[in-house]
C-alpha cells in the first residue's frame, strides 16, 4: 500500500515545481514579481464573446448537461473556420469534435489509440502534454528533434528503421510551444508523404497558427492533399481570442481518429457548460478583428522584449510565432543549467522564466519566456535583467544587434 501508483511512477518530478515554490515565497514576502512563466493570456476576452455567454446563461435550458462531442453549431463553426483560414473542407459530424482544451483533446487521444509498449515520435524540446499524454497512456516516446527541417525527416527514417516495435503516432507542434519555430506547407508535405507511406498516424497542435509575425500565416497539416488519411489537428480558442480559462479548443482531421476521441469522451465527460460552446461560436463566427487586435499586441510585447533583452547584453532570437521567446542561457550562467538560472533570475531581478528542462532533456541551457505581461511591465522586466546581467559581468557590449 506504500508503493507509488504505476502510471504515477512513469511521470518525472516536476521540473517547474522549484521555481514556482520560489515565486510563491517571494510574493509571500511582498515581493514584485515579474511572471513570464505561464502561457497565460492577461487581455481580456472580447467584449462580443462575453456579451453572448451572459445573454446564453440567462436562460435556464442551456445549464442542463450538454453532449461531449460538442453542439453542432460548434462543430459547423469550426468547419467554416478551417474553410475561410485554411481552404479545408471539413464535414462537422465525422471530422471534427469539441474539446475542453486542447490539452484535454491530445491526452485522450492519446489514451485512445495507444497499447501498452507503443512507440511514439515525439519532438523534443514540446509541451509537456505532447509526450506525458501518451506515456500515461503506456507508450515509449522516442525524441526526435524539434526543428521542421532535414534533421527531423532524417530522424524520422532512423527511427522507423531501428524502432521496436514500429512508431505507431508522430506529434508535431507549429508554431511551437516551447521554440518558436514554424513550419512550411512543403514541410507538411514530406511528413505526409513519410506518414502515408509507413502508415503512422500525425497529431498536429495548431494552438498557436493566429500568432504570427510574418507575412505568410502559419499553415494547416491538414491542407497537404492525402493527410486527413492520416492526420489529425488540435486548434484552441485559449491564445487567439484570450479565452484560456474557458477551455474550448477541437480536433479535426481523420474521420477514424474523431471517432476513436468521440467514444473515449462519451465515457469521461458531458462536454463544456453550453453557454461557453454558444460564446465559442461567436468567437469562430462574428469579427475578426480581436484576432488582429491580440496578434499585433503579441508582436509589440515581442520587440519590447527583443530589444531589452539585447540591450542588456542577452542575445535571443526573436520569434516568428507564438507568444514565447525561446532563450538560450547566456554563456555566463551555461554551467548552471536552466532550473538553477531561473531560480537566480527570480531571486536577483524578481523576473519568473520557465526552465526548458521541464519542456524535455533537449530544452536544458535554456529558458522559455512568456509576453505575458504589458509593454510597460516587459521593459521593467528588461531592466532589471539588464541589472542582474551587469552584476555578473555580462556587459551591455555584448549584446549581438
Amino acid at each position: 500500500m506504500t508503493e507509488e501508483f504505476h502510471r504515477i511512477r512513469r511521470l518525472p518530478p516536476y521540473v517547474f515545481a522549484e521555481v514556482n515554490k520560489a515565486k510563491a515565497a517571494a510574493r509571500a514576502h511582498g515581493e514584485d514579481i515579474i511572471d513570464l512563466g505561464m502561457g497565460n493570456p492577461d487581455s481580456p476576452t472580447p467584449p462580443h464573446i462575453v456579451k453572448k455567454l451572459v445573454e446564453t446563461v440567462a436562460d435556464p435550458r442551456s445549464h442542463r448537461y450538454s453532449v461531449s462531442r460538442g453542439i453542432p453549431g460548434l462543430r459547423k463553426a469550426l468547419a467554416g473556420y478551417y474553410e475561410r483560414r485554411f481552404d479545408v473542407g471539413l464535414d462537422p459530424e465525422t471530422e471534427v469534435i469539441a474539446t475542453l482544451g486542447s490539452k484535454e483533446g491530445l491526452a485522450n487521444l492519446s489514451a485512445a489509440i495507444t497499447s501498452p509498449g507503443d512507440t511514439i515520435l515525439v519532438p523534443n524540446p514540446s509541451y509537456p502534454i505532447h509526450q506525458f499524454g501518451f506515456i500515461i497512456a503506456g507508450a515509449s516516446v522516442r525524441s526526435i528533434p524539434a526543428t521542421p527541417d532535414e534533421d527531423m525527416l532524417r530522424a524520422l527514417e532512423r527511427a522507423v528503421r531501428h524502432s521496436v516495435p514500429k512508431p505507431t503516432a508522430l506529434i508535431v507542434n507549429f508554431p511551437s510551444n516551447p521554440t518558436a519555430f514554424t513550419a512550411s506547407l512543403d514541410f507538411y508535405k514530406e511528413l505526409v508523404t513519410f506518414a502515408c507511406r509507413e502508415q503512422i498516424w500525425i497529431l498536429s497542435d495548431l494552438a498557436y497558427c493566429e500568432i504570427y509575425f510574418g507575412n505568410e500565416p502559419p499553415p494547416s497539416i491538414l491542407q497537404v492533399p492525402g493527410a486527413k488519411d492520416i492526420a489529425v489537428e488540435f486548434t484552441s480558442l485559449s491564445k487567439t481570442y484570450s479565452m484560456a480559462g474557458w477551455r474550448m479548443g477541437f480536433a479535426a482531421g481523420n474521420p477514424r481518429l474523431i471517432q476513436a476521441l468521440t467514444r473515449i469522451k462519451s465515457y469521461l465527460d458531458y462536454g463544456a457548460f453550453t453557454p461557453i460552446q454558444v460564446a465559442a461560436v461567436a468567437a469562430l463566427s462574428g469579427p475578426q478583428d480581436c484576432v488582429t487586435e491580440v496578434r499585433e499586441m503579441y508582436r509589440e510585447r515581442r520587440d519590447v522584449l527583443i530589444r531589452g533583452l539585447h540591450a542588456a547584453g542577452w542575445d535571443v532570437p526573436s520569434p516568428q510565432g507564438s507568444m514565447f521567446a525561446w532563450a538560450p542561457i547566456p554563456e555566463r550562467f551555461a554551467e548552471m543549467g536552466s532550473v538553477d538560472f531561473s531560480k537566480l533570475l527570480l531571486k536577483e531581478a524578481g523576473v519568473a522564466v520557465a526552465p526548458g528542462l521541464g519542456f524535455g532533456e533537449y530544452g536544458e541551457g535554456f529558458v522559455r519566456i512568456g509576453l505575458v505581461e504589458n509593454t510597460q511591465r516587459l521593459r521593467q522586466a528588461t531592466r532589471a535583467i539588464k541589472t542582474f546581467l551587469n552584476k555578473h559581468g555580462v556587459k551591455q557590449a555584448e549584446a549581438v544587434s
